[in-house]
């Protein structure tokens, strides 16, 4: 999920803020920090070649004292391990894992990245947007090729697939599909080579679980081819040209 550009904040969470020091130094600041904030963190130049720096964000959380520990309103974010542990002045100390599983329907974080890389050359653009159970319009040239990135998480583990005018999208010539999946996340990829008319149109990530399901739409339109390549790694301010810095969360 992208947070910021440059100066600019993408993300819809207000706890994220990026400032910058007019010199090398950009910092991304996340208040209130919540468990669900805990993972990597990409800083990413836009030179030519790109330059990126990965940082981890640890979250650290209360620990209880008391033989029962109480989870009022429990959601998904407090499922995983927890550990009690029971000591007293005679070693050594006893311990046992304990796993709480939440589950829950079908759950989208981050819906949408659109990567075009066109045959005739030019360099790659990329467009990002989000899936709130609306239909996105996005516009992409002929003879291009599209992936589109469906992010969900579910537990029990959901059935996930795409569907283009109503039809089941399987993997051929035309469309490759990858899905890779973790504990209760998905991340699948659909690429759809070579864009021909008959390829714009409406498509969708569906998944379901025995709670529930949803899903979300993407319509493809065709634009023209652009006439000269895009400048995707410099930005123009009034004072000078900078470089492009991008903060997202992995």
């Amino acid at each position: 999920m992208i947070l910021t550009i440059h100066r600019h904040v993408i993300t819809r969470l207000a706890r994220f803020s990026v400032s910058h020091d007019n010199a090398m130094t950009w910092l991304l600041h996340v208040s209130q920090v919540q468990q669900e904030d805990r993972g990597y963190y990409m800083c990413q130049v836009n030179t030519n070649p790109m330059i990126s720096q990965v940082g981890y964000l640890q979250v650290v959380v209360t620990v209880y004292e008391g033989d029962t520990l109480s989870l009022q309103r429990i959601s998904r974010t407090e499922m995983g391990a927890y550990l009690c542990i029971a000591t007293n002045a005679v070693p050594p100390s006893v311990s046992k894992r304990i796993i709480v599983d939440v589950e829950y329907t079908v759950v989208e974080r981050k819906i949408l990245l659109l990567l075009l890389s066109p045959n005739g050359g030019w360099q790659s653009l990329r467009l990002t947007g989000f899936w709130n159970g609306i239909c996105m319009l996005v516009g992409a040239p002929s003879g291009t090729d599209v992936t589109v990135d469906c992010h969900t998480e579910a537990h029990p583990r959901a059935i996930s697939y795409w569907v283009y005018d109503n039809v089941m999208v399987l993997p051929t010539k035309k469309y490759a599909i990858n899905t890779d999946e973790n504990s209760y996340r998905a991340h699948m990829k659909l690429t759809v080579r070579n864009l021909q008319s008959g390829d714009f149109g409406n498509y969708r990530c569906i998944s379901k679980n025995s709670l529930g399901e949803t899903e979300g739409s993407i319509r493809l339109y065709e634009i023209p081819m652009p006439s000269t390549s895009p400048k995707a790694t410099e930005m123009k301010s009034t004072a000078n040209k900078e470089s492009t810095y991008l903060l997202s969360r992995l």
